[in-house]
């Protein structure tokens, strides 16, 4: 049976995969690879047992990635794999989730990789249990499914029908594409459903001839991601993208602009919205009377007029019915204090602020952290991948959205 995925809700997640020891390991490639066309990146560690059942080299070939097995790992990061691997993982996927290793996950035991990382990991947990059908009915298995549910466990089945041992009822695993729809469900969520999110992302061009321009370092990926993680969260997402060689995310409507001038006519077009989220790196000044021809070059110094662009965060915050706005500050030093000075002298909601400039820092970087302020709080978002962060950053837009609403 197909099951549909909801859109976005694989793309860029990090799931660990841990395949036990039981036949329906033969399933497992089939798992990896619909996780892998959904946008997840899939890891695979190996319980000693399931070893027996599939290789090491298939999951390999079909995950990308190094298949892990052994809890000591000189290679591991400071030799603790088990530590490394439960950080990575957005979600821990059990398939199958034999008999015996729900027993040991339900003990607490730690004497393989993958039980280990269950243990090191605050990653939500989704087993699909395949076993024989008396064991799945036997009171030892129902009563160990019993406390990892009260623990917080989720469960994918299991399936019913003829098994491997020739015998009839419940303990088939589910096919993959079932799995994979329940591993999505997992990140589901409807904090900001029906609510109409407008977004600007990415840096813009400003032309000083028809061949030159200046323009900045933004990449567009931190934007793209929160426009990614909004989608997710059920918003209705329109995203104003300056120039970037980035995949449009799923779901969202985008408009293509070039200049601050053309975001700024796109963003007071689309207005009214109920969310404001300004992450686009805009470029401040505009070349006055940009050339219509190619400017040759000479021995003499080129002096450029320099003229400001409007100022798309405070037109938006002083619109006739102004949304709750969301800023972005990226800043050199002093990253607080700037952002608390715009966040007043712009009359905005919230202020996300940043530091750039440094190797690794802010722009083109694959991670990030943030400093979130309002008016009467602020909250650090430590360093992480820049699809974590936007979500992370998504839940207090949304937290702060319905306080504002309330009151």
């Amino acid at each position: 049976m197909d099951a549909a995925l909801p859109p976005n809700a694989l793309a860029a997640r990090r799931v660990l995969l841990i395949v036990s020891g039981g036949i329906a390991a033969y399933k497992a490639p089939d798992v990896v690879r619909r996780l892998r066309d959904a946008g997840a990146e899939v890891q695979v560690v190996m319980t000693p047992a399931a070893g027996a059942f599939i290789t090491p080299l298939t999951l390999q070939a079909v995950s990308g990635r190094e298949v892990r097995a052994e809890l000591f790992d000189p290679a591991a990061e400071a030799a603790m794999g088990h530590i490394e691997l439960a950080r990575w993982a957005d979600v821990i996927l059990i398939a199958p989730a034999t008999a015996d290793f729900l027993a040991r996950l339900r003990l607490g035991m730690a004497n393989d990789l993958a039980s280990a990382v269950c243990l090191a990991s605050e990653a939500p947990i989704l087993a699909a249990p395949a076993m024989n059908q008396q064991m799945w009915k036997h009171p030892a298995t129902q009563d160990n499914l019993a406390a990892l549910a009260a623990r917080g466990v989720r469960f994918a089945g299991p399936g019913a029908g003829s098994q491997a041992c020739g015998e009839v009822g419940p303990g088939r695993m589910l096919e993959a594409t079932e799995i994979c729809a329940a591993t999505a469900a997992l990140f589901e969520r409807d904090l900001l459903s029906g609510v109409r999110v407008l977004l600007t992302a990415g840096p813009t061009r400003e032309p000083i001839d028809p061949v030159r321009y200046i323009s900045n370092h933004s990449s567009g990926k931190m934007g793209y991601a929160i426009a990614t993680a909004l989608r997710e969260a059920g918003a209705i997402v329109t995203l104003v993208s300056g120039p970037t060689i980035l995949p449009p995310p799923a779901g969202v409507t985008l408009v293509n602009v070039e200049t601050a001038r053309d975001m700024h006519e796109a963003v007071m077009a689309r207005l009214p919205t109920d969310i404001f989220v300004a992450t686009a790196a805009v470029a401040d000044y505009r070349i006055d009377n940009a050339a219509s021809n190619k400017i040759k070059r000479s021995d003499s110094a080129l002096e450029l007029k320099l003229v400001p662009n409007p100022d798309i965060l405070k037109c938006v915050a002083a619109s006739a019915a102004p949304p709750f706005t969301v800023g972005f500050a990226a800043e050199t030093n002093d990253v607080e204090r700037h952002a608390r000075d715009k966040l007043e002298r712009k009359a905005i909601d919230m202020v996300a602020a940043n530091l750039v400039g440094g190797a690794g820092l802010g722009f083109n970087a694959d991670d990030n952290e943030l400093m979130v302020i309002w008016r009467d709080g602020s909250r650090l978002l430590p360093r992480a991948a820049k699809t974590r962060l936007a979500r992370t950053l998504v839940d207090v837009i949304a937290e702060r959205y319905a306080a504002r609403a309330a009151r």
